[in-house]
């Protein structure tokens, strides 16, 4: 993608993203774009960086480092990690980055926790829900999701900000926005059993979903293809 491309394709998400507020009724910058740069070279991100664009997410823990590492001097940039956190690559993920969107068991959030360097702030977390019950699907069901946020509330190098999840695939805009709304509604109970969280964040939206999404109340919308085009398979082990 040049540098042209990426521009009119950012440009275009943007664009997206502040019309499906305003047919919302909601106010300009109340959700905003995470660039997921899985699969993407580090160049790429710079590029987009230097678009405007400070938030990316990752979801293979090696690649993203590697990433990291080669984008170092951009000491703005903020980095999400997005994907099925292995035991093995929690260490990483805990001093690398600054918000961690799939959390969906006790263990993960423990070891994020104890692994989270002490000069640095919490950890950002959102709590992954599988909101369509999906058997194949990664997260923590509706009705253990308030002992899991009780659990994250009590550890100290944690700040959890809210949920994040991925439904099954719908055709309609209706089909799209139910499990959608289901999380909202997951959050605002949480709101009312935890009244001094700072309970902000509903991760929820990609490239073909973003409008649903946003009707109901999504504040992170998650695109990547919308963005950076179709992806590679990664050559990693993650």
């Amino acid at each position: 993608m040049t540098d042209l491309v990426l521009s009119d394709s950012l440009t275009a998400a943007r664009h997206r993203l502040a019309a499906a507020l305003a047919d919302a009724g909601r106010a300009p910058g109340a959700a905003r774009l995470l660039a997921v740069s899985k699969t993407k070279p580090a160049a790429l991100i710079r590029e987009a960086w230097q678009l405007g664009q400070r938030e990316f997410g990752e979801n293979y823990v090696q690649e993203a480092l590697d990433k990291q590492a080669e984008l170092a001097d951009l000491d703005d940039i903020v980095w999400h990690f997005i994907g099925p956190l292995q035991s093995n690559k929690s260490r990483d993920v805990a001093a690398r980055f600054a918000w961690v969107h799939s959390v969906d068991r006790e263990k993960i959030a423990r070891r994020l926790n104890d692994q989270r360097p002490p000069g640095l702030a919490p950890l950002n977390v959102c709590l992954q829900v599988n909101i369509s019950g999906e058997a194949s699907k990664a997260g923590v069901r509706l009705e253990e999701l308030p002992a899991l946020a009780e659990a994250v509330r009590a550890m100290p190098r944690l700040a959890l900000r809210g949920l994040m999840a991925i439904p099954a695939p719908a055709d309609t805009p209706a089909a799209q926005r139910a499990p959608f709304a289901r999380l909202r509604e997951a959050l605002e109970a949480l709101r009312a059993r935890f009244p001094d969280a700072d309970l902000d964040t509903l991760s929820m939206g990609m490239s073909g979903d973003l409008e649903a999404a946003v009707q109901e109340g999504a504040t992170l919308v998650r695109l990547g293809t919308a963005i950076f085009g179709e992806r590679r398979r990664p050559q990693t082990n993650d």
